[in-house]
């Protein structure tokens, strides 16, 4: 399946490309005056091959869930069951990211692909609620700090995953996908990744994730420097450096956007967690980062190496460093704005407005 997905990965359609831009130039306001969103729109057009594109709708956002072995080496002061308490959150519909989803339209999809400890109760989900996908790879990753996180069969499964989940939410309709993380610790993986994928230098790499001291900071930088010496992950073999030293929703990410780019479907980026798998999938398919749109820039300072990396640009910037897929919801509606543009705005000759 990942190399079938791979293989189905094209670049951008430039006729398309080419015909936004004219259009652009043909409506009624000054060119260039929307600034980055005449360019999103434009990369739109290419991915959708259409001119204009779809509108990105509706949307959906997928959330998947991990633990992380590497929690052992005291990187974060929460405990590890809150992952399994915040999934249970979101499946009530009592997280920020529900809110968010509910303000802006979109579904949310959690998807346990490494829980390492069991759900607790939840109560009956209403009709068009958040809904449960458990596709559970093992009880959370090995600790990166001692061992490979995973095996290479695990992180493909991982990576699967995240397509088979891409594949069903686009057959269900879905116009635009939107990443979603939950993971305690989950952040230094995301360091390890970035730096791995980037070059840059552990502490570069490594930010505070939820708001960390500066003893226990000190502490995960030398967890992230000490993952690179011991695994000299090789950027050019993204299955191995998943196994080596991400997490399953890492892994899963990566696999989802994929997915997309081989639907030719946009995916809405969020932070740190969305961006250090998204250099994994451009490292498995570099056309792949067509299809990515960076919500925002998260306060992890790994999350702006990632983007600059891809050669994108965020969206918003609010300091958010919350996950979940919150900045991506947040970022949602100037996605559409951009492409409803091309849909709506009448061009000079069409309003009888006289050009320049």
């Amino acid at each position: 399946m990942l190399e079938s997905t791979v293989a189905a990965i094209r670049p951008l359609d430039e006729p398309a490309m080419v015909a936004a831009g004219e259009l652009h130039g043909r409506l009624t306001k000054p060119a260039g005056s929307l600034g980055a969103l005449e360019e999103l729109s434009v990369r739109l057009a290419g991915l959708a091959a259409a001119c204009p594109p779809p509108l990105p709708e509706p949307a959906a956002v997928a959330i998947f869930a991990g633990d992380h072995g590497v929690h052992a080496q005291g990187v974060t002061p929460w405990p590890q069951e809150v992952t399994a308490q915040m999934v249970g959150n979101f499946l009530a519909g009592g997280a920020v990211v529900n809110a968010f989803a509910r303000q802006v339209g979109a579904s949310v999809t959690v998807v346990d692909v490494g829980l390492a400890t069991p759900l607790p109760p939840a109560p009956p989900v209403p009709a068009g609620g958040p809904r449960l996908v458990a596709a559970n790879v093992r009880p959370g990753t090995r600790d990166l700090a001692v061992t490979a996180a995973l095996t290479r069969d695990e992180a493909r499964a991982a990576v699967e995953t995240g397509i088979r989940v891409a594949r069903e939410l686009i057959d269900a309709g879905a116009g635009i996908l939107l990443t979603g993380d939950m993971g305690i610790g989950n952040t230094t993986p995301a360091a390890v990744l970035v730096a791995a994928f980037t070059g840059i230098a552990p502490a570069e790499a490594t930010g505070r994730g939820t708001g960390v001291d500066d003893p226990t900071y000190a502490r995960k930088v030398d967890v992230v420097r000490a993952a690179l010496a011991r695994h000299a992950p090789d950027p050019a073999d993204p299955l191995g450096v998943l196994a080596a030293v991400g997490g399953l929703e890492h892994a899963a990410l990566a696999g989802l956007i994929l997915g997309a780019a081989a639907r030719r479907v946009p995916v809405l980026l969020d932070g740190v967690i969305a961006v250090s798998a998204a250099l994994a999938a451009a490292a498995f398919a570099p056309e792949a980062v067509g299809a990515m749109v960076a919500g925002h820039r998260s306060a992890e300072p790994g999350a702006s190496a990632a983007l600059r990396h891809l050669g994108l640009d965020p969206l918003i910037d609010l300091g958010l460093r919350l996950g979940e897929g919150t900045g991506a919801l947040l970022a949602l509606p100037v996605v559409t704005g951009a492409v409803r543009v091309l849909h709506e705005v009448a061009t000079f000759d069409s309003a009888g407005v006289a050009e320049k």
